[in-house]
């Protein structure tokens, strides 16, 4: 018998250019997103950098505060008494120089700019002004390092929490349109303009002050418990009050709109199609209903993280939750640069990876978003 030869067609079609391979358009997509989300986030953290120093009004604050600080302890300081007038002048002014220099308020604002960008690029974010971590460090890094812990564990197990329990009540709520309660989410939606820390007051008043139930704020009581199990409870009671002002501040608005994504796909004909084949009710949510609804939902999920992740600041320092958001308020009011520049980098590179991350999970739940092409 004769070999089987393929002709030149097919080969052209077996053998595909390896520039055209899935992995490579995997790549190319991946390095484009990278270079755009870097370029992104190199610009939004110059702009943090500038504006965190106020045009160079922060150095003029720092200025004095360095001033009357090494004024103060020269005179009080009984081994600086005995100098004359002019040595004493004198060696202010050196502890000054010597201390602005420490700071970097030696070099000028725009050198200082571009050079506080560059280390922040690769998270070398250098020693705080005013602020020390618990163990007493200056290190920036290790500031925040200490406080992102219970920030990640505020916000995951609340947006876990409203994920979940909106999906749940919204697909209940599509298969009883126009009930008492469908109508209720309605009226309530618009509430979830209000902020988390808004509704974190109410809850203190009613759940600490008012019933003493719950405790008013911190993560962990006073001295702590001394077993792992007490602990994590203790803690875990700590997170009911902060977690729920953040979940009750988007729910209603959550359930709302999920609820008219399962009504819209509900209603298509490829649906009612399903129907009449005689496919059972879950099947049908699960396979023609919740998964083409999946992309519209997540987009509109990392939206909501990505408020919430704003709205910390103001929801920890209401609940005294020590995170990045109760750290990043108290460096504004001391005008601690490192730490707000630092504290907007994380944030930053966490909305980044949020954004890529998201363009793949796409891929995984709509086949027909194709990546690279």
């Amino acid at each position: 018998m004769s070999a089987i030869t393929q002709s030149p067609v097919e080969e052209q079609v077996i053998k595909k250019p390896f520039l055209n391979s899935s992995f490579i358009r995997i790549l190319r997509y991946s390095a484009v997103r990278i270079l755009t989300l870097f370029v992104t986030v190199v610009i939004g953290i110059y702009l943090t950098i500038v504006i965190a120093n106020m045009g160079g009004y922060v150095d003029v604050i720092m200025r004095g505060e360095i001033r009357d600080r090494v004024t103060q302890m020269i005179i009080n300081n009984q081994a600086y008494q005995q100098m004359d007038n002019e040595t004493r002048q004198q060696l202010i002014q050196e502890r000054i120089a010597a201390e602005e220099k420490r700071v970097g308020l030696d070099v000028p604002i725009a050198v200082r700019n571009f050079r506080y960008l560059k280390n922040a690029l690769v998270l070398d974010l250098g020693r705080a002004i005013n602020m020390t971590s618990d163990s007493g460090s200056k290190q920036v890094r290790l500031i925040l390092l200490e406080r992102l812990p219970p920030t990640l564990l505020l916000m995951a197990t609340s947006q876990l929490f409203l994920f979940f329990s909106s999906i749940f009540i919204a697909l209940n709520l599509s298969r009883n349109y126009g009930n008492f309660w469908d109508k209720l989410i309605i009226a309530l939606s618009p509430s979830s303009a209000v902020p988390p820390w808004f509704y974190g007051i109410f809850l203190i008043l009613i759940f600490a002050a008012g019933f003493k139930i719950l405790p008013f704020g911190g993560m962990v009581d006073a001295p702590p418990p001394p077993n792992k199990f007490d602990y994590a409870l203790n803690v875990l009671k700590h997170l009911i009050l902060p977690g729920f002002s953040l979940v009750i501040s988007a729910f209603f608005l959550s359930v709302y709109n999920y609820r008219t994504f399962f009504l819209i796909y509900s209603s298509e004909d490829y649906v009612d199609m399903a129907r009449a084949k005689g496919l059972h009710a879950k099947d049908i949510e699960r396979r023609y209903i919740l998964r083409p609804t999946l992309p519209n939902i997540i987009t509109n999920f990392a939206l909501l993280i990505i408020t919430l992740w704003t709205g910390a600041l103001f929801t920890e320092t209401v609940f005294l939750w020590p995170g990045l958001g109760r750290t990043l308020f108290q460096a504004i009011g001391q005008y601690d640069t490192p730490i707000i520049v630092g504290s907007t980098i994380i944030y930053a590179y966490l909305l980044a990876m949020t954004v890529f991350i998201l363009n793949f999970v796409y891929a995984l739940v709509d086949p027909r978003v194709k990546i690279g092409e």
